[in-house]
């Protein structure tokens, strides 16, 4: 046996497996796909890494069993998070709704503190390794992988697959830990994209197409949830953070409700402008809660030559009903490619919630993305990645 245990994966759950592993004194070895570790965490919050998020509960994750993520978060909290970060050299600044950033570094210096501790401790990177299968064997299992052209095959007694999950394909994310779960009959919760962008196609395509580059604060919801923060337009639909939000709770066929003026009263407003400037035209009164060009095409659906004084019933009742009301419904999302995360995973039925072990095969686990727990935008996602490989590190 080489090691206590190999980690297939060196992103953020397997990184965090591997040095609270050395902390117990514990040898693990880490197979990585890419040329580096890290992948994702150096594209995140956009080259700065949002690495954890201050309000982070339960509530902010999505999964079939919405309870188990607790425990974990429970054992490895924000606070352990951000006392670690610090500890090895890496504050907190504290950005929009909860996301932590580093203070004076990027999310490549992230990366580098755990390369630097698992140096430190004797936890090997191996890289461009890419695992082909894992056999099981008396005593524990055997790992297949090809490393630059080279089979190896190494034997451990205990197995971590933190090899992430289906989005951003090119940056390395596989679905190996899928592919093994399913060859194992471990149940798999039904999964697709999530936190992407979605798409308008038909005869509303143009439309949105007009408004590309258009952003607008608002309220979306789809009934199971509601999210306030920006949406932005684009040429193929929408995205922006309140958007890649609500994508994790939407299903083909829905339709998405869009409050563009939250938080205040549509007719209130409207009532004052007849009363103190109702001359102004609809278009001018619609221009001071968005830009020009989206007033404008708000004329698809309002008067906008008419002055607010002159404006029925009936069409002060649909500019209410647009501006707070507004009803999207989107053909499907950006795929893969550009989802952040991946909804569903490895079902948490199949796993210990103290351990994450396998049920099914003791001394398999599986950590981060692969597992059927997602979080929300904005560091949630890594919080739970943390917490899955401390918690997974305490029993290899």
């Amino acid at each position: 046996m080489v090691a206590d245990a190999i980690i297939v994966g060196a992103g953020a759950c397997g990184l965090m497996c591997a040095v609270q592993a050395g902390f117990l004194g514990k040898k693990a070895i880490l197979l990585e796909k890419n040329k580096q570790p890290g992948a994702k965490i150096l594209i995140s919050g956009g080259g700065r890494c949002n690495y954890t998020n201050l309000y982070t509960t339960a509530d902010q994750f999505i999964s079939a069993n919405p309870h188990f993520v607790k425990y974990a978060l429970n054992q490895w909290t924000v606070d352990d998070t951000v006392s670690f970060f610090e500890t090895y050299g890496i504050s907190g600044s504290e950005k929009t709704l909860g996301q932590l950033f580093p203070e004076n570094g990027n999310a490549k210096d992230v990366v580098r503190m755990f390369t630097q501790l698992c140096n430190d401790l004797g936890q090997e990177i191996r890289c461009r390794s890419e695992v082909k299968d894992i056999r099981q064997i008396d005593g524990g299992f055997e790992v297949d992988y090809d490393q630059d052209g080279n089979a190896v095959t190494l034997r451990t007694p205990k197995v971590v697959i933190a090899s992430g999950g289906l989005p951003i394909p090119k940056m390395g994310a596989s679905d190996f830990g899928l592919r093994y779960a399913r060859r194992q009959a471990i149940n798999i919760i039904e999964t697709s994209p999530a936190l992407v962008p979605l798409t308008i196609t038909g005869k509303d395509e143009s439309w949105y197409a007009q408004l590309s580059g258009n952003s607008v604060f608002a309220a979306v919801s789809n009934g199971r949830a509601d999210f306030e923060e920006n949406i932005l337009f684009t040429h193929w639909g929408l995205s922006g953070p309140a958007i890649l939000q609500i994508s994790s709770y939407w299903q083909r066929g829905e339709t998405i409700t869009i409050d563009l003026l939250p938080g205040r009263d549509a007719n209130a407003l409207l009532s004052e402008a007849r009363r103190t400037s109702g001359s102004m035209l609809l278009s001018a009164f619609l221009q001071q809660f968005v830009t020009r060009r989206f007033s404008e095409a708000l004329g698809r659906f309002l008067p906008l030559e008419k002055t607010v004084a002159s404006l029925t019933k009936d069409e002060i009742a649909k500019t209410e009903e647009t501006l707070h009301r507004f009803q999207v419904k989107p053909a499907g999302d950006k795929g893969y490619d550009k989802a952040e995360v991946m909804r569903g995973g490895i079902d948490t039925n199949e796993l210990s919630t103290k351990t994450l072990e396998c049920k099914k095969i003791p001394g398999l686990y599986f950590g981060g993305e692969c597992v059927d727990v997602t979080g929300w935008l904005g560091g949630y996602n890594f919080q739970w990645a943390w917490a899955s490989g401390f918690l997974i590190a305490q029993d290899i």
